[in-house]
Formats: structure tokens, C-alpha cells, sequence
């Protein structure tokens, strides 16, 4: 008992100490800000080249993770393993954007970005609009590296609700 407190006071002690501060500068905000621009203008413009030259590389986390009601739901029905988060990621999406027969288009609300040196959050609430219809929206989240002085996306993770018909 004693030592638990002890503990306690110890780390007590150490949440007064002051709080690290990340290290972010106006510019980099800038260059991350200027990204979510491109990758909306080149998915609008579905220019898949100008889309990928964004990412660190195109095998990155591309994912909208399902409820835990379905993954139990595919888990009982066909396979036992599933993990809810689907096949295809960004391959997947560059496909469906250099396909698209309709306009299609991004749009993003609320943007939040955390940046600490070489390392950035951007999260924000999107709608995702095929054909002038919001086709589902969510939160989406990515994460960014500064490489050779310019900012990339090494994942992309948002949730995904569908608007009532």
C-alpha cells in the first residue's frame, strides 16, 4: 500500500511538470494545407497520377474500417478471420476514380491540423459527392511525413455513414 502511494505521488509529480510542445511552423501548416487542396482538385479532376504523387507510396493504409456488427455479422455468415477492414485500399480507389462515368468530388469541413517536426494529423469531416449526390461522409483521418522537404500521405482511415433515401 505504501508503495502504491508513493506511486502515485511520483507520478503526480510528474504530470506538473510543463507539457511537451510540439514543434509546427507556419509554413509547414501551409505545405499540409496546400495538399488537401491538391488531393481534392485532383480527385475532381480524376487525375489518378496527380492524386498518387501525393502518398509516401500506394501501398499506404487506405481504409474504412466496417462496424463490429457487421465483421460479426461476415464473421458468422462466410469468414471467420475477417477483420472489417476491406481489400483494394488505395489501388482500389485509384481504379474507381480513373473509371468514374460521373463527376465525383470531395469535400472537407472542419480541418484540423496537428503537426510535430516530420510527422502531421490532418483529420476533418468529409462528404463524399458522386454525380452531385453526397454519397456517404464521415470523419477521415491521415497521417503525413515530410520527405525531401515536401509533405506525403502515409495513411488514410474515415468512417463512412450513408445519407437516409
Amino acid at each position: 500500500m505504501f508503495i502504491s502511494s508513493m506511486m502515485g505521488i511520483l507520478f503526480a509529480g510528474v504530470a506538473l511538470a510543463a507539457p511537451p510542445k510540439a514543434v509546427s511552423t507556419p509554413e509547414d501548416v501551409k505545405a499540409i494545407t496546400a495538399v488537401t487542396e491538391q488531393f481534392q482538385a485532383a480527385l475532381k479532376a480524376k487525375d489518378v497520377k496527380a492524386l498518387s504523387s501525393l502518398l509516401l507510396h500506394s501501398n499506404i493504409l487506405w481504409a474504412s474500417p466496417m462496424s463490429d456488427q457487421r465483421v460479426q455479422q461476415i464473421r458468422a455468415e462466410t469468414d471467420p478471420n475477417f477483420d472489417g477492414v476491406p481489400a483494394g485500399g488505395y489501388a482500389g480507389f485509384a481504379q474507381f476514380v480513373k473509371t468514374a462515368t460521373f463527376p465525383i468530388e470531395e469535400r472537407f469541413y472542419n480541418v484540423k491540423i496537428t503537426q510535430d517536426a516530420d510527422l502531421a494529423w490532418v483529420m476533418f469531416d468529409y462528404e463524399f459527392v458522386g454525380d452531385g449526390k453526397v454519397e456517404n461522409y464521415g470523419v477521415e483521418t491521415w497521417q503525413m511525413v515530410k520527405r525531401g522537404g515536401q509533405w506525403k500521405i502515409f495513411s488514410v482511415v474515415w468512417s463512412t455513414h450513408f445519407p437516409e433515401k
